[in-house]
């Protein structure tokens, strides 16, 4: 099985999920690896994916390539949320093949990535799944979904998880036991591009609004109506709403990575792109995960 480290000089193909920017976050580090080692990459992405790939790369080739049709509720009911865009979610699945077979196709693309997108594969090149869960955190009357989540990447030849082999991160969802197409690639991060030690702690505490819009504003609002911190900054997207008492900081990924690489102190979401950049950030961290977002609520508690 090939490992990141293995591919040199490939013509790559790479497209990741869109539940928020956590998958755009992490596969910068993963991007810039590649490059590195002399691969040529093709980034499939949609018009705000696009918008933050082009402040760290200026080498590579971008194909729009269209959004998973999500819609979430706000109200913690995430696994009512998906069933009722299943049809949608499906179908644009299924015309995602038919894209990918001619991007290989159109590019000479020789390698195909995908971060979560089930549907981003080819039979015609090797193609592999990037994800921090070989198992889903669900209740046992949805198991369903966990099966048909391993059906899924089945279809592809190879599956990266982005953890230690021990699991150090993302505890059980990352155990694949034997499964013979698994391989362990290690964390992940944007700021894998920086010297982390260039950068001296201040007394700076960083609310990072991320994920679902409608979410990320109930995190910005739960935070900052019973925080006693003096030093506090907010990065978020341009829509969130902040009290005056408080700096906001929107727009410049690059701007943002200033602050949190000097931050004391970050208050996020307990998603899995967040921890593994605090863990290269080496940074305190609190962790507040997203109601009914089993996911995130398994590693707040881990």
């Amino acid at each position: 099985m090939m490992l990141p480290v293995e591919i040199i000089e490939k013509r790559i193909l790479i497209s990741v999920l869109n539940w928020g920017m956590g998958h755009v976050s992490r596969s910068i580090g993963l991007i810039h690896q590649l490059i590195q080692q002399g691969n040529i990459i093709h980034i499939a992405c949609s018009k705000n994916q696009k918008k933050v790939y082009q402040e760290y790369f200026d080498t590579v080739t971008f194909i729009h390539h269209d959004d998973y049709p999500f819609e979430f509720g706000g109200k913690g009911n995430f696994g009512w949320d998906l069933f009722k865009g299943y049809f949608k979610l499906k179908n644009r699945m299924k015309k995602e093949r038919k894209e990918v077979e001619t991007m290989v196709n159109n590019y000479s693309i020789e390698l195909v990535l995908s971060d979560n997108r089930y549907g981003f594969y080819s039979p015609m090149v090797q193609s592999f799944f990037i994800t921090h869960q070989y198992n889903l955190p669900v209740p046992w009357y949805q198991r369903n979904a966990d099966r048909l989540h391993k059906k899924l990447i089945s279809k592809f030849d190879s599956i990266w998880i982005m953890d230690d082999s021990d699991s150090r991160l993302a505890g059980k969802l990352s155990v694949s036991g034997n499964e013979r197409k698994v391989n362990y690639i290690g964390p992940y991060s944007r700021f894998m591009l920086y010297d982390i030690n260039e950068f001296e702690k201040n007394n700076v505490t960083v609310l990072v609004a991320s994920g679902p819009t409608v979410y990320a504003q109930q995190l910005v609002d739960e935070v900052l109506s019973s925080t006693k911190e003096k030093t506090l900054v907010v990065i978020c997207e341009e829509g969130i709403l902040v009290p005056i008492d408080f700096q906001k900081v929107v727009g410049s990924w690059r701007a943002q990575d200033e602050i949190l690489l000097s931050a004391q102190k970050i208050i996020s979401r307990s998603g899995y792109s967040t921890i593994m950049d605090v863990d290269i950030l080496k940074c305190e961290a609190e962790f507040i995960p997203t109601t009914g977002q089993a996911e995130q609520i398994y590693l707040a508690n881990y």
